[in-house]
């Protein structure tokens, strides 16, 4: 029997993008996420209060999907700039450029290996890319309208899609052909996703409706109407047994699937809700929306820790001292505060002592604020060497899962050579 969903409790926003958030997901290990935005950012929220958010620019134009490798040390982003990056999550903010569609791209995710790429784009094509490689593998074409979401299946055997052409289309990644379609005359369908265990897919409509089908009968299971507008994004329970959902009518909704009822409403958002994603472990999920906030959602609530501070970190083409100088700069702010609790010398009793006294009491003073600025600007280059020091760990870590697809790779070679060299021989014998 499976376990019941806890009581959901707002923590508090986090504020940081200046238009709507388009996208969000969470790490491997929940302990942070990423957001997308029209402003054309990418930002990573670390979750623990003490932490720093780091903003990463690149795109041209509003970013519409992001999406977190499964081992959480890759990023992808989609954009109407009609490119999908690859992000490493560091400091450098190196990333790399996946060009081939010639419209918007309106979706990005990974495969559950990480080692693949899905792209739905309004040129009507969906596009996997090779993540090790960073080339075009493939390219599934059959939709003839703006296709809005495709994502794999848990084995990354099939591929799911939906497009403004009102049909959700099923793909055989190794044949690369259409092996089933749904169709929705009532509305399109904006998102699609498989359940965990790679059943059924869910649909969210643009005509307010949820729809989950079993791609092994082909079957309609549930209808799913709870919204007053339509729904933009949907995330499946790590159990398969719920269904969060996020609507224009500005609410999320989380419905009980083996019970096929609604069984939580949430408020918060101020306007339409564009996206929202379960964690990992399922223990929590947050949403974005026109709102320009993020609203994680855990067990225990917090609304009175400020937001981070945000440092902008630059594209690897730019110099590295433009992200040194807005960390120095988001850094200042904190020291100024701290100075400001600061003690200062007593006036009163300057007055009362002689001249000389008075110079050397402020001497004094003047020499523990600069001892304190200078503990202070040190803990700063230290919380800096600290951070380049974990982002370079994420590098190489990301560069050994590179040379290991490369030696695969490279194996397969030479195993299909050997083969062909044994079948040579075999013949001439």
């Amino acid at each position: 029997m499976a376990s019941p969903l806890e009581d959901p409790i707002l923590i508090r926003p986090f504020h940081g993008h200046t238009a709507a958030v388009t996208g969000v997901a969470f790490n491997a290990n929940a302990a942070g996420l990423v957001t997308c935005s029209v402003d054309r950012l990418l930002i990573l929220w670390n979750l623990s209060t003490q932490c720093r958010a780091y903003r990463f620019e690149g795109h041209a134009e509003a970013v519409t999907s992001v999406d977190y490798s499964p081992d959480g040390q890759v990023l992808a982003s989609a954009s109407h700039d009609h490119t999908v990056r690859l992000w490493i999550p560091c400091i450098h903010g190196e990333s790399s450029v996946l060009k081939g569609h010639t419209a918007s791209v309106r979706s990005v995710s990974f495969s559950h290996d990480g080692y693949s790429v899905v792209s739905a784009s309004n040129d009507k094509l969906i596009k996997v890319w090779s993540v090790c490689h960073q080339r075009l593998l493939f390219t599934l074409f059959q939709h003839t309208g703006w296709v809005r979401c495709a994502k794999f299946s848990p084995d990354g055997r099939l591929i799911a899609s939906c497009g403004e052409d009102k049909s959700v289309l099923i793909w055989d990644t190794r044949d690369k052909i259409c092996v089933n379609s749904f169709s929705d005359y009532e509305g399109f369908s904006t998102f699609v996703d498989f359940n965990p265990s790679g059943t059924c897919i869910a649909s969210a409509g643009s005509n307010n409706t949820v729809k989950l089908w079993d791609i092994r009968t082909n079957k309609l299971l549930q209808h799913f109407k709870v919204h007053r507008a339509g729904v933009n994004c949907l995330s499946f329970h790590p159990s398969g047994n719920y269904l969060i959902t996020a609507s224009t009518d500005g609410t999320l909704k989380i419905l009980d699937l083996l019970g096929e009822r609604l069984i939580y409403t949430l408020h918060g958002h101020k306007g339409p809700v564009l996206c929202v994603a379960f964690s990992k472990c399922g223990e929590k999920f947050a949403s974005g929306g026109m709102d320009t906030q993020v609203d994680p959602n855990f067990d225990v609530p917090d609304k009175h820790t400020p937001d981070p501070v945000i440092i902008n970190i630059r594209p690897v083409s730019c110099t590295c001292s433009t992200a040194t100088k807005a960390a120095e700069s988001s850094n200042h702010v904190s020291i100024f505060k701290g100075a400001g609790r600061s003690e200062e010398p007593s006036v009163s009793s300057s007055a009362r002592s002689s001249k000389r006294k008075a110079e050397n009491e402020s001497e004094s003073a003047v020499d523990n604020v600069e001892q304190h600025a200078g503990i202070s600007s040190l803990s700063r280059v230290l919380d800096r060497i600290v951070g380049q020091l974990h982002m370079l760990t994420l590098t190489i870590s990301v560069l050994e899962q590179r040379l290991t697809c490369t030696e695969d790779k490279l194996k397969e070679c030479i195993e299909d050579q050997q083969k062909m060299l044994r079948q040579k021989a075999t013949n001439k014998t």
